[in-house]
């Protein structure tokens, strides 16, 4: 009897051994699996691009995109142009910013055109006299460039440039944006524009690589 009570108990011992061994690996606490992932960061997400949002291009480049956007759409498309001309960058702030409420900004814009606005732009661009290309970039607002882009010609002389428009919308496409840029500047080279709509925005390279070669601004 007692060597069968030594038996089942040393048949206990060996099983309690075989269970901690095989403890499976899904029992490590979630809170460190947590830790573990929030160690692992993609460089790219933490790069800056230090003319991104330079309200004074220093560069030696004689390019310069310049644009205004309210959605970030135009933005996106901008940056493209930049990265792929190696081209300053200037956002055009307007000093009174723009609701964020669609609705009102689409009101607020069919006002400024009946009064021929021209709204304030936060900033101003250093030494644009030395660039040759300028890159010029909007939303297309009631068929027409947003009326901060006429302060913008305006403001600057563009004679002797070459002015390169491009424009983001739903579907209204350059409209006569493109001839309106030819007679507020007539002693511009003013090129063919690039029109991308909202639903592509968000993945321009290829549609704006192709534009660049198109008015031979490629490099």
């Amino acid at each position: 009897m007692k060597k069968t009570f030594v038996g089942l108990m040393a048949l206990v011992v060996l099983f309690l051994f075989a269970s901690c061994g095989s403890r499976p690996a899904e029992e490590i606490p979630s809170d460190s699996a947590q830790q573990t992932t929030n160690q692992l960061v993609n460089p790219a997400e933490t790069t800056t691009d230090p003319n991104a949002f330079s309200m004074t291009p220093e560069s030696d480049s004689h390019a310069l995109v310049v644009y205004f956007s309210w959605s970030g759409n135009t933005e996106t498309v901008a940056r493209s142009i930049q990265r792929q001309t190696a081209s300053d960058l200037f956002e055009i702030v307007p000093v009174t910013p723009y609701s964020d409420d669609y609705d009102t900004v689409v009101d607020l814009a069919r006002e400024e055109q009946r009064s021929n606005a021209r709204p304030a732009i936060s900033g101003s661009i250093e030494q644009f006299q030395q660039y040759d290309v300028i890159y010029v970039g909007f939303p297309n607002w009631w068929g027409d460039m947003p009326m901060i882009l006429y302060t913008l010609f305006d403001t600057y002389d563009f004679s002797g440039k070459t002015i390169a428009p491009f424009c983001t919308s739903g579907g209204s496409g350059l409209s006569g944006t493109v001839n309106e840029i030819k007679t507020l500047e007539p002693n511009a080279t003013v090129t063919d524009g690039l029109h991308i709509g909202s639903a592509s925005a968000s993945a321009p390279d290829q549609a704006v690589s192709e534009w660049l070669q198109s008015i031979q601004l490629a490099n």
